[in-house]
C-alpha cells in the first residue's frame, strides 16, 4: 500500500518545516517554522500520532437561517434597480472626451 511521506527542510532563515506529501508528491500541509531539528522531528512524531483519529470539524456550514424576503422588500428593491438603471445608460452614452492638441517645443540649438 502507498504512503505519503514527511519532508524535513531547513529554511533560509535557518529554521526547520516540514511537508507533509501525499501518494502523488503534492504537498498535503505545511508545519510551523521550528527552531531545532529536534522540534521539528517532534511535531513530525505528533502529527502522526494526532491525524490518526482526527475528528473533522466543518465550521462551513451556516448556522444562522437566511432572512425572509417580504413583497415590500422586494418591491423595494425593484424600485432602486429601475431609478439606477438610467442613470448607467447616460454614463455608456457620454459624448467621448476631445483630444487636446500637444504644445509644440522649441529644439535647443
Amino acid at each position: 500500500m502507498a504512503t505519503g511521506k514527511f519532508v524535513l527542510d531547513k529554511g533560509r532563515t535557518g529554521k526547520f518545516r516540514f511537508n507533509l506529501l501525499s501518494t502523488n508528491g503534492r504537498v498535503v500541509a505545511t508545519s510551523e517554522a521550528y527552531d531545532s531539528k529536534a522540534a521539528a522531528l517532534k511535531g513530525i512524531a505528533s502529527v502522526q500520532k494526532l491525524a490518526a483519529d482526527a475528528r473533522v470539524i466543518d465550521n462551513t456550514v451556516a448556522t444562522a437561517a437566511p432572512a425572509k424576503t417580504t413583497a415590500k422588500t422586494t418591491a423595494k428593491k425593484t424600485t432602486a434597480k429601475k431609478a439606477a438603471a438610467p442613470r448607467k445608460a447616460a454614463a455608456r452614452t457620454a459624448a467621448p472626451r476631445k483630444a487636446t492638441p500637444r504644445k509644440a517645443t522649441a529644439k535647443k540649438a
